[in-house]
């Protein structure tokens, strides 16, 4: 690499810090990446990186940012461009584990060995069978359109809404809810997830797999279960985000999971959190009835607006949750590929920055027929395995997380003592 660089290793040496807080800094506008003629690691200049020792870059960087805690954690690793869990890389875990299988993974790992699940699972075929029965093929999108999905159908209130007026309601019941030992939350993580996934469709839980409860609401064949399989893994954990940082705060006090998810939810409920995967899917919608994604993209930036699900911090050179769930979408429905790699050209075409996982939820939902609304059920459901293994980690640290103002308004009067 150039004199004038500096690699990763060799920044996070100079600045005494570990990679991972070297791709904190960089998220939160610290330190920039840049690409290096020549080489396919992304380099840091010098001038910068010093800069930033010496605490000039820093304090000038920190005044219009908010505070960047970080934590400790051995759950999820974000490095050179990749996601892992617990030291698997998630896109090869993604080719065929459950999202259970991630449960079991982050949860188990924390301090106690969670056993392995041995809830029933349904056969692909009994799937395939029973959604072929349900609904006529050529209907199939419209009727899940029509119905919902049941994501919103028959109600006012939105997803997250009910699945937080679902959580108060087993909370006051739950007593058992109290035992915060691993073993304990792991048994109520359980309970949470599939009542989550319930509150989806508006039925009652069951011990299936949540991908193929998923797959029999929305009517999908196996490849379309599948699909959604993968969706959920990709989506399990993504470090310490602003929904899993309050979740942690919550269960620091000591709260029990029911009041951590809820928590959890009311943040991922922002439209800069949640909000990006509802607006990446609405776009994409739009997108499949006006048949023109160049045209629909342009209007929106005419207007002043931003294309949502584009560009990532932490992934400079593309979010690979994206890659991974937009090339599974094209194998899963091949019918969409036209769709799916027209959505994506036009977008770089007009903003140099690549898709991430909200534009890629949005493109898989919008492939496979599903009602708007549907990838941000895909999110709460898959995060909620992320925010119950980052509750475990939390409560056994027993330590109450209290963050320090940095104040910036005027310094106190000082009387005149004369």
């Amino acid at each position: 690499m150039q004199s004038s660089y500096l690699t990763a290793r060799e920044t996070a040496e100079r600045l005494g810090i570990k990679r991972d807080t070297l791709y904190a800094y960089v998220s939160r506008g610290l330190l920039r990446s840049v690409a290096v003629p020549g080489s396919r690691e992304r380099g840091y200049r010098t001038e910068e990186v010093e800069r930033l020792r010496a605490g000039r870059g820093l304090s000038r960087a920190t005044r219009s940012e908010p505070l960047a805690p970080v934590i400790d954690s051995a759950i999820c690793l974000i490095e050179d461009g990749r996601l892992y869990y617990r030291g698997h890389d998630a896109i090869r875990l993604a080719d065929a584990a459950t999202l259970e299988d991630i449960a079991d993974l982050l949860w188990g790992a924390a301090g106690t060995v969670a056993p392995t699940l041995t809830l029933p699972r349904l056969r692909r075929r009994e799937l395939s069978e029973g959604t072929a029965k349900t609904l006529p093929r050529k209907r199939g999108r419209e009727a899940r359109r029509d119905s919902g999905g049941r994501v919103g159908a028959n109600s006012s209130l939105g997803i997250i809404e009910r699945c937080q007026m679902r959580l108060a309601e087993m909370a006051a019941a739950d007593f058992a809810a109290l035992d915060l030992t691993p073993a304990g939350i792991v048994r109520t993580g359980r309970t949470i997830l599939y009542e989550l996934a319930a509150c989806i469709g508006g039925s009652a839980s069951t011990p299936v797999p949540v991908h193929e409860q998923l797959a029999a609401l929305w009517r999908l064949d196996e490849k379309g279960a599948d699909l959604i399989r993968r969706c959920l893994v990709l989506l399990a954990d993504h470090e310490l985000n602003a929904s899993t940082f309050v979740a942690r705060c919550v269960a620091s006090t000591g709260a029990t999971p029911y009041a951590v998810i809820s928590a959890a939810l009311s943040a991922l409920s922002g439209r800069r959190h949640g909000g990006a995967s509802v607006s990446a899917e609405a776009l994409l919608h739009e997108i499949a009835e006006r048949g023109d994604p160049l045209a629909v993209m342009a209007a929106r930036l005419a207007r002043n607006e931003m294309l949502p699900g584009l560009g990532h911090p932490l992934y400079p050179d593309g979010d690979p949750r994206a890659t991974a769930l937009l090339n599974a979408a094209i194998v899963a429905v091949p019918d969409a590929r036209r769709f799916i790699e027209n959505a994506v050209t036009a977008a770089r075409q007009l903003v140099p920055q690549p898709p991430n996982v909200d534009f890629a939820l949005g493109n898989v939902t919008t492939a496979l027929g599903l009602p708007q609304g549907s990838a941000l059920a895909l999110f709460v459901v898959g995060r909620t395995v992320g925010w119950i293994a980052h509750a475990i980690e939390q409560y056994q640290s027993d330590v109450l997380i209290r963050p320090r103002a940095r104040y910036t308004g005027p310094r106190p009067i000082k009387e005149n003592p004369g």
